[in-house]
């Protein structure tokens, strides 16, 4: 009996917007995943919820 393979994509550097190495599925979810980037080598802090990719920022102190 075969078991359907889940669907899967890669995550994208949302600096250089070159692929990385990390790979999710749909119903994956993250929250403030440092996701490093080996073409730019950066390090980007990262939401993702049903494949959107957010960008986390650093809230100021005030």
């Amino acid at each position: 009996m075969d078991t359907p393979e889940k669907e899967s994509h890669w995550v994208y550097c949302p600096i250089c917007h070159s692929k990385t190495r990390t790979k999710v599925y749909a119903d994956t979810f993250l929250l403030h995943f440092p996701l490093y980037c080996p073409k730019c080598k950066q390090e980007t802090e990262i939401g993702l919820a049903k494949e959107n990719v957010v960008v986390m920022t650093d809230k100021p102190d005030a």
